[in-house]
């Protein structure tokens, strides 16, 4: 396979190649070893100040160690320094970790800077020894110009390439200008990618693409995105034809006011645009009227779909799968439920939307309700029901929604094999898993995390098994999970659904009158068991409190709070278990609205479950934050095999789901403690 297809067979996640044995030392044990983690420490801090001398003066003093954590030593001191480097810096390092994550790290650092040289020549050398797949789009796009300039036809997959970054870079930049110069791009595709990033809400790279076409937009035009209304005003006095760009400001002024963006679009904008500009225009001011849930969403969206119909899709279709996502969650809310637009909604998906396997289940119920009685209807209701099957045996929320609308609880996967000593021995001398779990305890985590995923690429599934309880046993769940969590066919659900401090955890939720079960969901989902976790918001310890929440909390309850207690096990557990109580509580002791309220805040949900009486799955899949819902599926779906560990009950999703969710007040507190306190 050659190098190009291998980064394009990583994007896709279709393949990759097994870690060569790495030629480190594994870690040995004793004095020595001490000695050269503070080493290791030390290196770390230096280069968090930008001090490159004691960075180097630690990699000095670490050499004659033989220190197995001395790759990331070296890694560090070369990582400030490749925009002024040459090859026979480099090269010697890669030779010297060959087969590491390190060498694969500093490889593709190395090709990235050879991409920003413009060495096309140094690049394709490189890249020919690129030993796995990587996942950087950036040097995906390198590769493509390298490709291109060999006079190589490759318009689709550059296509893809481009359409595939998020972020705002080098490499994609020019590749896009690169190939629109040579007529293998074509403005359309420049637009296409604008207005992905538009709904996706990325800023920078979203500028940046506009760029490619109107320069102008990077200057004068450049609040297109904060000032939308303000741009179509001047670019409407100035009589300049309506375009991609008017496109691109309306979808922004959607963002903060769908009603004036229908206003404009209704009153002659609409008609004026390209075609599939008006289309996507249009889609997204259905978007964001389905996301603030307004009555007018479905609408709108049959305006956008009959111009998008007009269109058609010659490759580049005017909505996206989350566009059509949207009208899908806005025929839910929609009571009786609008389940021709549910249906019509997945029909119009990619086929890699349609098998997503909420849209399986959604489509499937949409079938089963418009399904003819009697016999008329049997063949959709075979198809619907083949369709659930389908996804039935998933261990996510859906598979076990699927097991439960065919009229079953969904089934536990069967106990794998023992390990034998022999496996877990080779797991416990595998110098990547070794290196990894090093790493994580100095508390170098960041690094850790990396090196123990890149570990894991192409083990088997009990080699991955004996990866999980090696970490396992080190009691770094996270890693536990993670491990387990990408067996296939051999699944150990302790590994998977570790049950780490459960004395402590179930003492604390029967305290605050919280199901055990639920709390053991919330913490997998939030901290995975890591007891010093910290969040990039400040959350922190195994319930991830915030400081403000846990100083209210514990002012509640009396108890002494400092910075250093919130994360002790026995008051995270208490102020966590107490504030989860306090948010059943406030929502009739609907877990599905308290697991919301416990990632969101308590307010948001009181406006999302404005509106008539939805099922709880329903509302759960029209939730308009999408960290809080897929938050919300995934603590409910881990509850629910927690149960079944803890107690030995049946593995069903609907009973903890609870009653219908709507505007009419639900239960108080007393009444909805019985239904959430934990069985004697």
């Amino acid at each position: 396979m050659r190098p190009l297809h291998r980064l394009l067979a990583a994007l896709a996640l279709a393949c990759g190649l097994a870690l060569p044995a790495a030629a480190n030392p594994a870690p040995g044990a004793g004095p020595v070893v001490a000695a050269g983690d503070r080493l290791v420490l030390d290196a770390r801090d230096a280069l968090r100040r930008g001090d490159p001398r004691a960075l180097a003066e630690a990699q000095r003093r670490l050499e004659p160690l033989v220190h197995p954590l001395a790759a990331w030593v070296d890694l560090w001191e070369l990582q400030p320094r490749l925009r002024s480097v040459t090859e026979d810096e480099v090269e010697p390092v890669l030779q010297r970790w060959r087969g590491s994550f390190v060498e694969h790290r500093l490889r593709v650092d190395w090709l990235l800077e050879l991409g920003r040289r413009r060495d096309w020549g140094g690049f394709e050398r490189e890249l020919a020894r690129l030993a796995r797949p990587d996942g950087s789009r950036e040097l995906a796009c390198y590769a493509l110009v390298a490709e291109h300039l060999r006079g190589r036809e490759l318009r689709a997959a550059a296509r893809a390439a481009w359409l595939a970054q998020r972020e705002t870079d080098d490499g994609c930049h020019l590749l896009a200008r690169t190939l629109l110069r040579a007529g293998v791009f074509t403005p359309a595709d420049v637009w296409a990618r604008a207005r992905l990033l538009v709904e996706q809400q990325r800023e920078a790279a979203a500028r940046q693409a506009v760029t490619v076409l109107e320069p102008a937009a990077g200057n004068g035009a450049a609040n297109w995105w904060s000032q939308p209304e303000a741009v179509l005003d001047r670019r409407a006095r100035e009589r300049q034809p309506p375009g991609e760009l008017d496109a691109l400001a309306l979808a922004r002024l959607a963002a903060s006011d769908p009603d004036r963006a229908a206003q404009r679009l209704e009153a002659g904008l609409g008609a004026a645009l390209p075609a599939q500009a008006a289309a996507w225009a249009w889609g997204q001011t259905a978007r964001w009227s389905a996301l603030r849930l307004q009555p007018q969403a479905l609408d709108r969206y049959a305006v956008a779909a009959a111009l998008a119909r007009r269109v058609g899709d010659g490759g580049a279709p005017a909505l996206s799968d989350d566009t059509w996502a949207w009208q899908l969650r806005a025929a839910l809310r929609t009571q009786p439920t609008a389940w021709a637009r549910v249906r019509e909604a997945v029909a119009a998906m990619s086929e890699a939307g349609r098998a997503d396997p909420a849209w399986v289940y959604w489509d499937a119920r949409a079938a089963l309700a418009l399904a003819p009685r009697g016999a008329a209807g049997d063949a959709a209701r075979a198809a619907a029901q083949a369709a659930l099957e389908g996804i039935a045996t998933r261990m996510d929320f859906y598979g076990k929604l699927a097991a439960e609308a065919l009229g079953r609880s969904a089934a536990l996967p069967p106990a794998p094999p023992p390990l034998t000593a022999a496996e877990l021995a080779a797991a416990q001398q595998q110098p990547g898993l070794t290196r990894a779990l090093h790493l994580l305890a100095l508390g170098l985590r960041s690094e850790g995390v990396r090196e123990w995923n890149f570990s894991l690429h192409g083990l088997s599934d009990r080699e991955l098994r004996a990866a999980a309880q090696l970490a396992c046993a080190r009691e770094v769940w996270d890693r536990c999970i993670h491990a387990s969590e990408r067996t296939r066919d051999e699944i150990d659900l302790a590994q998977r659904f570790p049950t780490p401090f459960r004395d402590a955890i179930v003492e604390r939720a029967r305290a605050s009158g919280v199901d055990p079960a639920l709390v053991f969901g919330l913490i997998r989902q939030e901290s995975r068991f890591v007891r010093e976790a910290r969040s990039h918001v400040g959350a922190s310890g195994l319930m991830q409190l915030m400081p403000a929440t846990a100083r209210a909390v514990a002012q509640r309850l009396g108890l002494a709070l400092t910075p250093q207690t919130i994360d002790d096990l026995g008051t995270n557990l208490a102020l966590g278990t107490a504030y989860l109580r306090q948010r059943l509580d406030d929502f009739g002791g609907s877990a599905p609205l308290a697991a919301a309220a416990y990632n969101a805040g308590p307010a948001p949900p009181r406006r999302w479950r404005a509106g008539p009486p939805l099922e709880p799955a329903m509302w759960a899949e029209t939730i308009p934050f999408g960290e809080t819902r897929d938050y919300v599926k995934k603590v409910l779906s881990n509850a629910a095999y927690y149960a079944v560990l803890l107690r030995g009950e049946p593995l069903l999703l609907g009973t903890r789901l609870g009653p219908a969710i709507g505007a009419p007040a639900a239960p108080g507190p007393a009444a909805a403690q019985a239904a959430v306190r934990a069985p004697p």
